[in-house]
């Protein structure tokens, strides 16, 4: 009986509720469709959902650019650390190549004035060597009577040096050793860049996993509950809860 007079007359009332307290609205309709307004409700954000960002791309881009793979995650903020750190890494490599090619160079031109050395097509185990040696003969008797002939050099064929004096060889192997360390340099710098690298392709995943977890929580699971109120004999509306489970 109850039913037959509320036939005609119906309430609907809608309940949505958002689960950080985001709001809530009532619709209430009456023989047509009277809406009487309640609380402004926001159910979902009023920006654009994000897309979610690959942990892979994120850790290939800082493999190959340190900072890239934070700013592919919305987190250039660290990133641009490790992108300073690279150029300055960089630069510090230039540095240390520059100064020791011009010490090599200074040295080689040394050995040219005082030992009377010929630069022209001669490598690096020459120079060694007539740091090592007052005079290419020298060198050649050590090396016959180690019984190396192979490694004797033809002082006819341009391999020829002999030191003015001995404070004069031992100047120019300083100088060549010298070289040598800060050529010996530019490998802790590649290491570095290396481990800047890597440091950054890990802090770029995490940026790329915590976006990820932002995104997928940000609307949470719906959970949707409907009831009669008033009950079933008296019944006057249905309550439809949507909560967020966060």
């Amino acid at each position: 009986m109850a039913l037959r007079r509320f036939g005609i007359f119906a309430v609907l009332t809608l309940l949505v509720l958002s689960a950080r307290g985001q709001g809530t609205f009532n619709s209430h309709f009456e023989g047509g469709l009277r809406l009487l307004p309640s609380a402004p409700a926001q159910l979902l954000p009023d920006s654009p959902p994000q897309s979610k960002k690959s942990v892979g791309l994120a850790i290939l881009y800082s493999l190959a650019v340190p900072g890239l793979g934070e700013a592919y995650a919305g987190g250039f903020s660290s990133g641009r650390y490790f992108l300073g750190a690279e150029g300055l890494l960089w630069l510090t490599y230039i540095a240390f190549d520059v100064h020791a090619t011009s010490l090599r160079s200074d040295a080689r031109s040394f050995a040219a004035v005082h030992a009377g050395v010929n630069p022209a097509g001669k490598g690096d185990q020459f120079y060694v060597d007539v740091g090592n040696f007052l005079s290419v003969a020298d060198y050649n008797g050590k090396k016959m009577r180690d019984r190396n002939p192979e490694l004797v050099y033809d002082p006819s064929a341009g391999y020829n040096w002999t030191w003015d004096s001995e404070a004069d060889r031992a100047a120019f192997k300083d100088q060549r050793l010298t070289s040598e360390h800060v050529f010996d340099n530019r490998k802790f710098v590649i290491a570095a860049v290396l481990v800047n690298h890597v440091a950054s392709a890990i802090n770029a995943a995490r940026l790329a996993i915590s976006h990820n977890k932002e995104v997928q929580g940000g609307l949470g699971e719906l959970r949707f509950e409907a009831s009669v109120m008033g009950g079933w004999l008296r019944p006057y509306g249905v309550l439809l809860t949507v909560t967020r489970q966060i």
